[in-house]
Formats: structure tokens, sequence, C-alpha cells
């Protein structure tokens, strides 16, 4: 029997109509579609494709079994979640095995920082795999705020808001212009790490970029309590050539 391919399918940021034509067609097509979700929602990556999933796919809720509930730097992290990734794959393959075709949705871009690269690694090596682009979370947010966010040969930085404040602080020194992501508990020392490295007064927050509860300003005037969608922007040279 032949197997079935992976289809690692990138749906944006938040907006549905910032679906790839792509996506809109692989989505549709699906007999088997999986996400990653909480307990009790539905699943951020779900709910942008929903008008999309035909109502005879079957559907796999892939519920983390923990989200924020325990720091990344615990040890049972990740051991917890590397079982998770496990049994994901496992429920994956046994699809995959029948010769059946399965969409894995992923919000934003699947190859960045995206739950779906780890089924990804554990799966590509015994199965053929697609891997679709979305528009990433990051230029969602600086086209939507008017934020042009480099020009000519500036250096863009993504950092994780998880790095020590101290390496923040000094990536923040070195970069033109940088997206802070997985803002959530860390966004004191976010705001510390642009202090000392003098570019606080520079820096955009957006919530929920692109989404209809959109909201943006000037990371000065934000409480330090942000939802996990959120980042921060930090454009590089203003100046027009």
């Amino acid at each position: 029997m032949t197997r079935g391919t992976l289809q690692v399918v990138g749906v944006g940021p938040g907006d549905p109509e910032l679906m790839t034509v792509r996506a809109v067609r692989l989505v549709q097509a699906a007999k088997v579609v999986a996400y990653f979700c909480r307990h009790d929602r539905p699943g951020h990556a779900r709910t942008i494709a929903r008008a999309h999933i035909a109502p005879d796919a079957e559907e796999l809720r892939l519920e983390y079994p923990f989200t924020t509930e325990i720091s990344v730097a615990n040890p049972a992290y990740h051991g917890g979640m590397g079982q998770f990734y496990d049994e994901c794959a496992h429920n994956l393959a046994q699809r995959l095995d029948k010769g059946q075709d399965v969409v894995l949705l992923c919000e934003g871009d699947p190859f960045l920082y995206g739950s779906a690269m780890y089924l990804f690694d554990r799966l590509k090596a015994g199965f053929e795999t697609e891997v679709v682009p979305g528009i990433m979370a990051m230029n969602g947010c600086w086209t939507q705020a008017h934020l042009p966010i480099t020009h000519g040969d500036d250096v863009l930085c993504v950092l994780p808001a998880t790095l020590p404040e101290e390496k923040l602080t000094n990536w923040l020194e070195q970069a033109d212009a940088a997206v802070i992501m997985k803002t959530g508990r860390n966004m004191p020392q976010v705001k510390r790490a642009l202090e000392k490295a003098g570019r606080l007064s520079d820096a955009v927050y957006v919530e929920r970029g692109t989404q209809e509860n959109t909201r943006m300003c000037a990371l000065q005037e934000q409480e330090d309590s942000v939802p996990y969608f959120s980042l921060v922007l930090l454009p590089g040279r203003k100046g027009v050539r």
C-alpha cells in the first residue's frame, strides 16, 4: 500500500484572508486535518482555517498537556512535551501508514517557532512530506502597524523573550531592527532589556496582530500583563533614502 503524504500547512497569523491559495486548496481537499490546541479551546490554526475544512474530514485534536502551567526552565517541561510530540507523531503515522494524506495546520509559518516542526522532524524520514509556508506573525504585525522594519543593509534580529535578560540586552544593542516574540510573562524583562539598550522609546507593542481584536501602542504605554499572541517590534533606521 502506498503511504500517505504529510502536508504541513502554514495558515498565517490570524486573518483568514491571509491564507495562501495553496494552503486553502490543500485544506479544502483534506480527508484528515490535524491541529494543536488546548484541551478547552478549538485551536488557533483550526479557527483560521475552519471555513475551508470539509464537513466530512476527520479532525485530529492534538491537545497540549500544558501551556503556561510549567516554565520552560523546568526539566519536567521538556520531558512532558517530548512525550507529547512522540504520541502526536504516532497518531499521524497511523493514518499515513494506511495511505491517508494528513494536513497538519500551523498558525504563522511552520518553521518559525511552530509546534508542527517537531512532528515534521519525527516523521520526515519515514513519510513523504510537503511544507506550505505561511505569512508570519511578525510581518503581519509590522505591515498592519504601518511600520517599515528594515531599510538598506539593516540587520534584523528575531529574539525570543525567554532569553536571559543580559543576552537579550546584548542582542538589542547590536541589531538594527528586532522582533521580540514569546513575550507573555517575560514582558518586564523585555522592557528592562530595551531600556538598558537605550531603545525602549522606539519599541512598538502589537497584540493579536491581523485578528479582529488587534491592539497596538508604544511599548512604554503597555502594562506588563500581556496575552500569548503578542510581540514587540523595534524598527531599524527611520530615514528615507
